[in-house]
């Protein structure tokens, strides 16, 4: 039987799209919902709050995780849109696609370690 990465990739885009679709529109929704019926004040979403927040390594942690499945999935899902449009090049759309979100991932993975 061969070897495959395919199990790894199908996490990361499953993750990743679970994030996507459910997790991070309900925050985004109900901080937004919070301010404005006024149960959050509107200074608890300035900047200085937000780097204050990250300052707890669960939650630099937990902003990398999201950063990075979401990264992975837009990769994933950006490869199969590409060979669905014509493009049979897969190698090189692969090391193209994913090659930006691991970028990205050390990207997340040095700024939130600068915080």
């Amino acid at each position: 039987m061969a070897i495959s990465n395919k199990p790894v990739v199908w996490a990361l885009f499953a993750g990743g799209g679970a994030l996507a679709a459910f997790v991070l529109p309900a925050i985004i929704f109900s901080l937004t919902l919070g301010v404005a019926l006024g149960w959050i004040p509107l200074e608890t979403l300035s900047y200085e709050r937000a780097v204050a927040g990250l300052q707890s390594p669960f939650a630099k942690l937990a902003v990398f995780a999201v950063a990075v499945l979401i990264l992975w999935h837009a990769a994933h899902r950006l490869r199969i849109t590409a060979h669905d449009l014509g493009v049979y090049a897969d190698g090189l759309v692969m090391l193209i696609c994913y090659g930006i979100a691991a970028l990205g991932s050390i990207a997340a993975f040095i700024a939130l370690l600068g915080l």
